[in-house]
């Protein structure tokens, strides 16, 4: 944390969640969403300021501070008042409503430095066993009703009479006594509300919170003696289960410290650490902070990232991050014996919750120790024996049983992390597969980073030894593998995957931003990838900074151009600058030229100027066709020369766009000499991207059309005709049939072509080519309607069509003539 926390302080929390917010905002839209919830937010800060509260966290809810208990009833009443005229006002055809948890106890606060602050931190902190407890109420709580705990309601009650005459109607109800999952002790649970607006009812029972029923008052079933003595047995085993000692929930986060290694041998350094984090990893309920993400925080902290993470400086980075405990994990020599040992650890106090520890003998007993050690750690937090038992594969099946093998995949992960030189890493990988050839994990590791370098033929020949020893793999690793393959093989069967795999681990964050990319490019759907990439926006997560470029990249998808650029500068001003291009086109768009190439310049893909596909849609949009040519020819000649089939085929569908659409060159030598290419590579290209030739293709046909080449588009259309990739990806299949509209525009069947693409071009997804060629179709049928609806849709849509970007990103060429068409006289200059 900024700044040492004080004294534990006792405050009145009140929590509050929206009801079904996210199904209201699919209903009603963004824009009418996002009145509403301005409306909420001037509602919120005049209750507020009425009340004396402070905001502290929101999301779908709110997390709020007062000084007395009365005022955050006041401020609970006034707001479920408040959010049924809101309703009413905005014409919905439900009633807004919140729950409500009010507690007082003691809290943690700090307060963020300044730094922190413009970083994305919030202004103030809190933590404590009393903001879970006020969170437990609040989930317990029904549409409407606001639940107190035994300590608030007294206090409130007895204050009551502030409220005035409508402190004399509400009703106070008690509920009993009710258990709430991660917190010791029963708590006492009431309800206040005014008559016709609460719930004024028995909260429902939750997965999470129970109420504390005596035997004799539960189901009559129990009267019969043999399920008697089965409850009582039952209830015996549970009361005897350890309860954890912090308030630690399902899919809390725990910080892993470095390893102590207190027995001189070298080798259990690095190689006990990982398979402690390996064998952790297993558990989908507890979540354990990535070592990336560790050196992120170190390196905000102004740290070096090879720094120990002991108990002060772990404590402080749980404190920043959000994480539930530290774990410091030790490996000693007692007794003649190897023992492991891990302490969880509470980071507000820094001190020992409790230790769990095995003990094996020799160096070749430390796996099995570690398993039992993490098994331990898992049931003390709060997880079900029987998920442990389920989760649990033993350390040797799911990495390795070679001491040796298991340190150099660690220090192959820690290069990885710290270094850029490839070859080292996958060196040290390598020798991990030598030692131990069957380390499956090592070669989904493998994967991994040659899919990060762009080396996709290498990433799935590894994903594929890696799968082919699945015992090897834990389940969610082997899961990984399965989604990455399909990822590139079938699209679709990859998104169905994905929602699976994601039910099981909600917060896989780098799964969450690729599922939002695929949509993104693989189905044009910009709203689809920006609700996946807000699901991203976590502390936890050490890529949050290129989450936030994504979500700016969809936001100016969808014209919201504000938000975007917030997006992008919050991204940059938190460190990242890998690449900007969307955010200079952003800036384009508002003919601030000078400040987009500043940006751009400033990232990693720009520091040596505009290049390869980026200059030529820059070239293209700033009206300057010769330079975008010459653009798209330097493309082509970099790309050959580097042996980079892909880009060789991009840059010439450029240097062809700019043949026929900006009229810079022989267009028809130009189109030939892309079809040439498309067919001598088409089996290479399709066996790193399947659906690059297809789309390659379909694309020489649309500017055969523009050519008024009808042998040219029937050529590309008998060429694709029936493939696989027009089912698998729709962005392609549409492309299609924007190709088989301008045949038939082209044959003198304007109507037809018209009839086919109003269907598509009603769609949030239809491509932009889609609603061009139903321009050009309208025009030549002389439906002056229709015509002036798309140029009308592709005046308005300047984002939608500079972020476009669907498989092989051909079409962003089209695009960019498109916008440059439109582009004001004095835009179009620098």
């Amino acid at each position: 944390m900024d700044q040492a926390a004080h004294a534990p302080q006792v405050r009145t929390l009140l929590l509050t969640d929206l009801v079904d917010s996210t199904q209201l905002v699919e209903r009603l839209g963004d824009a009418p969403a996002a009145a509403l919830f301005r409306a909420h937010d001037r509602l919120v800060l005049e209750l507020q300021q009425r009340w004396r509260g402070r905001l502290i966290d929101r999301s779908d809810g709110l997390l709020l501070l007062f000084e007395r208990p009365i005022d955050g009833l006041g401020f609970a009443l006034d707001y479920m008042r408040g959010l049924r005229e809101l309703g009413r006002q905005m014409q919905l055809n439900q009633p807004l409503q919140a729950r409500a948890g009010l507690h007082v106890g003691e809290v943690l606060l700090w307060e963020n430095s300044p730094d922190a602050v413009r970083m994305g931190a919030k202004p103030l902190e809190v933590e404590g066993l009393a903001k879970p407890l006020a969170g437990r109420l609040m989930a317990l709580a029904r549409p409407g009703q606001i639940l107190l705990s035994a300590t608030a309601e007294p206090l409130a009650h007895r204050a009551a009479r502030e409220l005035g005459e409508r402190g004399e109607l509400l009703v106070w109800k008690s509920y009993g006594r009710w258990r709430f999952k991660g917190v010791p002790e029963a708590q006492e649970v009431h309800e206040v509300g005014e008559p016709g607006l609460a719930a004024l009812r028995m909260p429902a029972h939750t997965p999470k919170a129970w109420r504390d029923l005596p035997l004799w008052r539960r189901p009559v079933a129990l009267a019969a003696e043999a399920l008697l003595v089965a409850g009582m047995a039952v209830g015996a085993w549970f009361l005897t289960q350890p309860k954890p000692a912090i308030a630690f929930n399902e899919r809390d986060w725990v910080v892993v410290g470095d390893l102590r290694n207190l027995t001189g041998d070298p080798r259990l350094s690095d190689a006990l650490e990982q398979a402690f984090r390996i064998s952790l990893e297993q558990s989908r309920y507890v979540n354990v902070l990535s070592d990336l993400k560790v050196r992120d925080t170190l390196q905000r902290m102004q740290r070096k990232p090879d720094v120990q993470v002991d108990r002060m400086l772990g404590s402080e980075i749980a404190l920043r991050d959000g994480a539930r405990a530290l774990l410091l994990p030790t490996v000693s020599e007692v007794g003649g014996r190897l023992r492991v040992s891990a302490e969880v650890i509470d980071p507000h106090t820094q001190t020992t919750v409790y230790a769990v520890s095995a003990d094996g003998k020799g160096v070749e007993s430390a796996l099995a120790s570690i398993d039992d050690v993490t098994d331990q750690l898992r049931a003390r937090l709060g997880e079900a024996l029987q998920n442990v038992q389920k989760t649990s594969v033993p350390l040797p099946n799911v990495a390795t049983p070679s001491l040796d093998a298991l340190k150099a995949f660690a220090v192959a992960r820690r290069l990885a992390a710290t270094t850029a030189d490839r070859e080292q890493v996958l060196g040290m990988y390598r020798r991990a597969l030598q030692l131990d050839p069957d380390f499956a994990l090592a070669h989904a590791d493998m994967a991994r980073l040659h899919a990060s370098l762009g080396e996709v033929a290498q990433a799935r020949e590894e994903w594929r030894k890696a799968l082919a020893i699945p015992q090897r793999l834990s389940p969610q690793e082997r899961q990984m593998v399965e989604l990455m393959l399909m990822q590139y093989d079938n699209p679709q069967a990859y998104f169905r995957k994905a929602e699976e795999y994601l039910a099981l681990y909600p917060d896989d964050f780098r799964t969450l931003g690729r599922l939002a990319t695929n949509q993104w490019h693989q189905n044009n759907d910009f709203r689809a990838a920006e609700m996946l990439v807000r699901r991203t926006l976590k502390p936890q997560y050490e890529r949050i900074l290129i989450s936030r470029y994504m979500l700016g990249t969809y936001l100016l998808g969808q014209e919201r151009y504000d938000a975007a650029l917030a997006e992008f500068h919050t991204s940059r001003a938190g460190g990242f600058s890998g690449w900007a291009e969307m955010y200079a086109r952003a800036l384009e768009l508002r003919g601030q030229f000078r400040e987009a190439d500043r940006i751009y310049f400033g990232s990693a893909a720009g520091r040596d100027g505009w290049q390869g596909d980026a200059a030529v849609m820059t070239w293209t949009i700033r009206h300057d066709p010769a330079r975008a040519a010459a653009a798209a020819r330097d493309w082509q000649a970099k790309a050959e020369a580097d042996g980079d089939v892909l880009d060789s085929g991009r840059a010439r569908a450029a240097v062809a766009t700019q043949a026929v659409l900006a009229h810079q060159g022989d267009a028809r030598q130009a189109l030939a000499r892309l079809l040439a290419a498309i067919d001598a590579n088409g089996v290479r290209s399709d066996a790193l991207y399947p659906p690059y030739s297809v789309e390659l293709r379909l694309y020489a046909g649309l500017l055969s059309a523009r050519l008024g080449d009808r042998a040219g588009v029937a050529e590309a259309l008998r060429r694709t005709e029936g493939s696989g990739i027009l089912r698998d990806y729709p962005t392609v299949a549409q492309l299609r049939e924007v190709v088989l509209a301008e045949q038939e525009r082209l044959a003198g069947k304007p109507q037809a072509a018209i009839a086919r693409l109003r269907p598509l071009a009603g769609k949030d997804t239809a491509l932009v080519a889609v609603h061009w060629a139903l321009q050009q179709a309208a025009q030549a049928a002389g439906d002056e309607a229709i015509a002036r609806a798309q140029t009308e849709w592709l005046a308005s849509h300047r984002g939608r069509i500079v972020t476009e970007s669907t498989t092989s990103e051909v079409l962003r060429f089209l695009n960019a003539t498109l916008l440059a068409d439109q582009a004001r006289p004095e835009a179009r200059t620098r």
